[in-house]
């Protein structure tokens, strides 16, 4: 089975994380996610990162730093997730690559509906907050 790697942004600002809600049509359609999309042929994941974002958001990002991989099966393919912890350098975020974007705290994570694979990014986003509030 094939393996899809993907690199996903938790872009942060003042306490809240960026997240972005699939467009109609597209696998997953309606569920939110950290805004990140799949890596090219010849290419980092820094270097997908950074150029998704500019795709999908319109924005530049700081250097990003590595926070987690989860792999996840689906019946069709096995994607590979990614996650780096960045903050926007330039831009202001335009949902141009996803149907809506909204700015969120960890706590609010949990009201919205995310694909299986990101439930463990939320659960840890949560305990880091629990954490650095002890």
């Amino acid at each position: 089975m094939r393996v899809i790697e993907v690199a996903a942004g938790i872009i942060h600002r003042q306490g809240r994380y960026l997240i972005a809600r699939r467009k109609p049509g597209v696998h997953l359609a309606g569920f939110w996610e950290f805004p990140g999309g799949k890596r090219e042929v010849g290419e980092s994941l820094t270097e997908c990162l950074q150029r998704e974002l500019l795709e999908e958001l319109s924005v530049s990002i700081e250097l990003p730093i590595p926070y987690q991989i989860v792999r996840h099966d689906y019946p069709d393919k096995i994607v590979e997730l990614h996650f780096f912890r960045c903050a926007i350098e330039q831009g202001e975020p335009v949902p141009i690559g996803c149907e809506e974007i909204r700015w969120v705290s960890p706590e609010e994570l949990t009201r919205f509906r995310f694909p299986p694979a990101d439930q463990a990014i939320i659960q840890a986003l949560q305990r880091d907050v629990l954490g650095a509030s002890r």
